[in-house]
């Protein structure tokens, strides 16, 4: 089969690789529509993702609809032929954070297109992949495959919201407006926020906010920042969701979130300490919470985009052949005039 197989930094080559085994309890897909997502350009820009080094070329990339093309003898759904998007993550099932429903937190997890493992797990960047039958989400017939793709960036959206409880009513800021971050946004609009407001330094991402109907969209350098977010809030957010990854933008949630509010950390911050004003969180009774990948919640998110709660095609900006994987890698790091970038495979 054809696949972008990652060599190092900057290195992405498409190339002959063989076609993952089946083995019992797995199944065989067939990859429509792959989309790029921050981990992916991490491997590409660094040659690895935080801590994450490969130990060899490995093919990246997890966020697809794909198509089943064989099932194992012992697997009884989903059938062959049938439409599906995928939970990459692939926990032990078995541990006490898996029985406990929080298999998010699984020590024994396996990713797809990552090398959190040794040697790394080969991704969707590929024209087959090979899952676990209980990792499969089937999709509607309508869905198009570049919404489909965009399920897994939106579990980890949902996911965040639901770690932050009850949201109707409050009053939220999101900072950064990447993709998870417009996603955190358009979940929490639609469980009931207001006002839901975004924050991020580049101009083109906060006009992409207001497109999605934003309430407000905030330049957290601007000068004027702390009398505009006054003006929004009084005392300040009741939650924060911190889907940057930049330190600055942690510290400043805490001068930003009113007493008594919740932070959500989402994005990675790297693997170096971030300093956090513990007195200033135990004096007003902060709530700091983190969220890691997804819970069960793939379904509820299938759920939300079909029955017209959430609309995902604004986010697709660009789409490449996969023979363009490189090209399409390089794009997606402008950043400041994409969201998300997508490659059709089949």
């Amino acid at each position: 089969m054809s696949a972008g197989v990652l060599y190092g930094a900057k290195d992405l080559r498409v190339q002959q690789f063989a076609v993952p085994g089946l083995s019992p309890g797995m199944v065989l897909l067939r990859v429509r529509r792959v989309g790029i997502c921050g981990s992916d350009m991490h491997y590409f820009q660094h040659g690895c993702c935080g801590s994450f080094v490969p130990s060899r070329p490995f093919i990246p990339g997890h966020e697809f609809t794909a198509d089943v093309a064989a099932v194992a003898a012992d697997v009884r759904a989903p059938a062959v032929g049938a439409r599906v998007t995928v939970n990459p993550a692939r926990a032990c099932g078995v541990c006490d954070y898996c029985k406990a429903g929080r298999g998010n937190l699984c020590r024994r997890t396996i990713m797809l297109g990552s090398a959190s493992t040794t040697p790394p797990t080969d991704g969707a960047f590929a024209e087959f992949v090979t899952v676990r039958a209980d990792q499969c989400h089937d999709l509607p017939l309508l869905m198009d495959d570049g919404v489909g793709a965009l399920m897994e960036p939106l579990a980890v959206a949902l996911q965040a919201v639901k770690r932050a409880g009850a949201v109707a009513g409050k009053r939220v800021l999101v900072t950064g407006g990447g993709p998870v971050g417009l996603l955190v946004m358009l979940v929490a609009r639609a469980f009931g926020a207001t006002p839901v407001a975004l924050s991020d330094v580049v101009a083109d991402r906060r006009h992409v906010a207001l497109k999605l109907h934003a309430d407000a969209v905030l330049d957290p350098a601007a000068e004027h920042f702390p009398e505009r977010v006054r003006e929004i809030t009084g005392d300040g957010f009741d939650l924060i969701f911190e889907a940057s990854g930049a330190p600055k933008a942690l510290r400043q949630a805490f001068d930003l979130v009113r007493p008594g509010g919740t932070i959500v950390q989402i994005g990675t911050l790297g693997t170096d300490d971030v300093p956090l004003p513990a007195n200033h969180l135990m004096v007003h009774e902060i709530q700091f919470i983190g969220s890691f990948r997804y819970g069960n919640v793939f379904d509820e998110a299938i759920r939300l985009v079909t029955g017209g709660r959430i609309h995902l095609d604004p986010l697709v900006s660009e789409v490449f052949s996969l023979a363009q994987v490189p090209q399409a890698m390089h794009r997606a790091l402008a950043k400041d005039d994409v969201i998300k970038v997508q490659v059709q495979v089949s």
